[in-house]
């Protein structure tokens, strides 16, 4: 308390108001010059007292503080009284409880940006040392049609890094929130269109058959290429999961509570322990093809739901995968 200097300086006062008090009662009768002195240092004491009893309070705020610091299981907790050191802890409370909150999540975020990086290196492992190998043949091999397809192994291998990066940039923009989203009346069959366009020649390969029911004159309001994207994802994902020879059915609807786009393919659908997971990143269930990343779910749950949609998954009574894309009007 004695290192205040504001409290040396109220002493240094204080002391020459007393004995100006004192002097004065001395002049006018020895007696009043006594009181003075009594009354100046019982006052001096009771100053003392309450001022001590502050400091050792304001002291004991300092310790918990330091405590809540020091020891991450520390709580504060403030005493239930009135005046202005009570309302300071009680804020002291708030705010430590606050920074704690915010610790707690960085920590999280900490913990998933590690987990995040090291699925990411495997993910860009796994094609890199694919790509190492093919080259590698590629060189011993003097065979020209052996070397075309191995050629168009690498291609492949390459293409799909880059959509792996493309996508993990997208997904980090998204998260950032940097990306904005256009409101806008968007054409659902222009939408469909746009989302199956890239996959035309997959499909052809695959031998996929595409059948779409779109209300005439459909809409529904959000980002066009965005959702294209995400749309496109989701289909990318049913190609992978029905293999050669299935199909896939687009059925939209449009009523006076929502959009809907349906989409169901003819594959195996999902394993029971797969449907929590669908959507987190990185995840790949067990029929979700050696192709699989599990990033385009994760990509497309966000986009919609950056949008103000909801997107589910599930098995169909009668076999295969189904999507819902809900847009609430």
């Amino acid at each position: 308390m004695f290192r205040n200097r504001e409290i040396w300086r109220f002493f240094v006062v204080f002391m020459i108001i007393a004995a100006v008090m004192a002097a004065a009662g001395f002049v006018i009768h020895p007696a009043a010059g006594v009181m003075a002195l009594i009354a100046a240092a019982v006052f001096g004491a009771v100053f003392f007292i309450f001022t001590r009893a502050r400091y050792q309070r304001i002291a004991g705020i300092a310790e918990q503080i330091d405590l809540v610091l020091h020891n991450a299981e520390h709580l504060y907790i403030s005493e239930a009284e009135e005046g202005e050191l009570a309302i300071l802890e009680s804020e002291i409370t708030k705010m430590t409880q606050r920074i704690r909150q915010q610790n707690e999540a960085l920590r999280r975020e900490k913990e998933h940006l590690a987990e995040s990086l090291a699925d990411i290196a495997h993910q860009l492992r796994t094609p890199l040392t694919s790509a190492n190998l093919i080259l590698s043949l590629l060189e011993k091999n003097p065979d020209e049609d052996e070397r075309k397809e191995l050629l168009w192994e690498t291609e492949e291998l390459f293409a799909q890094m880059e959509w792996l990066i493309n996508s993990l940039l997208k997904l980090s923009r998204l998260d950032a929130g940097i990306v904005v989203f256009q409101n806008v009346q968007v054409d659902v069959k222009s939408l469909i269109a746009a989302a199956v366009h890239p996959l035309r020649i997959p499909m052809e390969l695959h031998d996929i058959t595409l059948r779409t029911e779109v209300p005439e004159g459909m809409s529904l309001q959000g980002d066009f290429s965005w959702l294209s994207e995400a749309v496109s994802n989701i289909l990318k994902n049913c190609i992978q999961s029905i293999g050669d020879h299935g199909s896939i059915e687009i059925h939209c609807e449009d009523n006076l509570l929502f959009d809907e786009i349906t989409i169901h393919d003819s594959g195996e659908g999902f394993k029971k322990e797969d449907l929590p997971h669908l959507f987190e990143r990185f995840y790949r269930g067990e029929n979700s093809g050696a192709a699989g990343y599990g990033i385009g779910l994760a990509l497309c749950k966000t986009i919609i739901l950056r949008q103000g949609g909801t997107i589910t998954a599930k098995n169909h009574p009668q076999g295969g995968a189904v999507f819902c894309i809900r847009f609430l009007k």
